[in-house]
């Protein structure tokens, strides 16, 4: 068997979509397990909706998920004389025909043959006609056996097929000259030498047509496999309109690559009972034998529980370069690293689900200025504070050291003072210096935060308890 050779061929009409990603994952893992190549081919035939901001986008999506691609670009409207070449190839060799029959004639014998109660497909007054090249406004179709069937192998469906009299002679060459979609892309995985086409269900029911064009072109054609489509919870497809399915939108809300390429995979792939998946794996177990044949299901929790772990596991270095984005919405400036940010980041990696809000807990040691949560404020900092507060003040402003350890000791020795729980004063110290009433334990917190922000953040709260009413 010849190398492996996939591609993953997106058009350019908007954001990488998350269907498309998962292709485009399916056809690299299966590349990269076997030593194979993947084909970067943008198919931009429908020069209305495409552009080259979209095309962007895709590339922008795709490198941001890792997906890295052995060849192309290669862009399907650059290969317009090589399309129309072999369409000139088939006509000279009576595997394709021109046809003039206009798109309302079509349409009146369409109606009629339903009407009869039978099923449509061109009825082939053109093939035997014999247009030459002055016939006039014409497309071009492609001459269909008069019986038979075009059958293959899936490699997710298993045996496959359609009878040629449910096909019909479909065009292949619209009347501006235009290819239509199937031969461009029979042409071009031919010319690219492609292997295996890994592509979504909804292609199921085009391949016997596309045999019929590798048959007329006399090309053996690649191995078919075809991937379930992605559902949402309600079990309805995907919708542009309804569902968040663009990976911009993913990366907006702050999950982390690793952590979608790892819910993608597992959208209708399986191994054994394993979750949690690295680049690295995918790329070593990724097989087509265990994709499903049902409709697979995006489980959005899932993905926040599969980012919370990659959040967790990430080293320093690979996590920073994608939180520091985030902190930079919050605070409204860049954010350089420091040991006390980066250990406050370690702190809070436990309990954030994503990177937004990863840095909206870790917004407090980055500012000068904080507002307190509303409801933590009435439920902590009560008037009856004020006088704990102010001694713990106090107490801090002399420490000798600003240590965790330090930090306990002046806590417990005011907690005595006033009769108080731990929780008694660590909640209104917590929601006066970071805003809320969660954070880590409060002995670290304040340790980060360092003494002027916290004496300073003490100081305004015990005033606020003393003079607002």
């Amino acid at each position: 068997m010849s190398a492996v050779r996939t591609r993953f061929a997106p058009s350019p009409t908007g954001f990488l979509h998350l269907g498309s990603a998962r292709t485009a994952l399916f056809n690299w893992a299966f590349a990269r397990r076997r030593g194979g190549a993947l084909v970067l081919r943008i198919e931009d035939t429908d020069r209305e909706r495409s552009t080259r901001a979209s095309e962007q986008a895709l590339l922008e999506g795709l490198t941001w998920l890792g997906i890295d691609w052995d060849e192309g670009p290669h862009r399907q409207s650059e290969r317009r004389a090589r399309h129309a070449a072999v369409v000139r190839e088939l006509l000279a060799k009576g595997r394709a025909y021109r046809c003039v029959c206009t798109r309302e004639e079509l349409e009146v014998r369409k109606h009629a043959t339903i009407a009869r109660g039978g099923k449509w497909t061109y009825d082939g007054r053109c093939r035997d006609a014999g247009h030459g090249e002055d016939c006039g406004p014409h497309t071009v179709r492609l001459r269909l056996p008069e019986q038979g069937r075009y059958a293959f192998e899936d490699a997710v469906f298993g045996p496959s097929g359609q009878d040629v009299a449910e096909i019909g002679d479909r065009i292949v060459q619209r009347s501006d000259g235009d290819p239509l979609y199937h031969l461009a892309v029979v042409v071009d995985d031919v010319d690219m030498g492609i292997t295996h086409v890994i592509r979504g269900a909804d292609h199921h029911i085009n391949t016997p047509f596309q045999l019929a064009l590798y048959e007329a072109m006399e090309a053996a054609p690649p191995v078919f496999a075809h991937v379930p489509l992605i559902v949402g919870e309600s079990g309805k497809k995907l919708s542009k309109r309804r569902d968040a399915v663009a990976i911009e939108h993913f990366r907006a809300e702050g999950f982390l690559p690793e952590a979608l390429c790892n819910w993608i995979v597992r959208i209708g792939w399986s191994h054994g009972d394993q979750e949690v998946f690295s680049r690295r794996e995918i790329a070593a177990l990724f097989d087509l034998a265990h994709v499903h044949r049902a409709p697979a299901q995006a489980d959005p929790g899932k993905l926040l529980h599969l980012n919370q772990h990659w959040i967790k596991s990430l080293d320093r270095e690979a996590l920073w370069p994608q939180l520091a984005p985030f902190l930079e919405i919050e605070v409204g400036a860049p954010v350089a690293p420091s040991p006390a940010l980066e250990r406050l980041v370690d702190l809070l990696r436990e309990r954030s689900r994503t990177l937004a809000e990863l840095a909206r807990q870790a917004r407090f040691a980055v500012v000068e200025e904080i507002a307190w949560d509303e409801k933590a404020a009435q439920k902590h900092l009560r008037p009856e504070a004020a006088g704990a507060l102010t001694a713990l003040h106090d107490r801090l402003a002399t420490l000798p050291a600003w240590s965790e350890a330090a930090l306990e000791e002046a806590f417990q020795s005011v907690c005595a003072e006033h009769g108080l729980g731990l929780g008694k004063l660590a909640q209104p110290v917590r929601v006066a210096v970071t805003g809320s009433s969660a954070s880590p334990g409060i002995f670290e917190t304040l340790e980060i935060l360092g003494r002027e922000r916290t004496l300073r953040r003490l100081a305004d709260a015990v005033h606020a308890l003393r003079h607002s009413p």
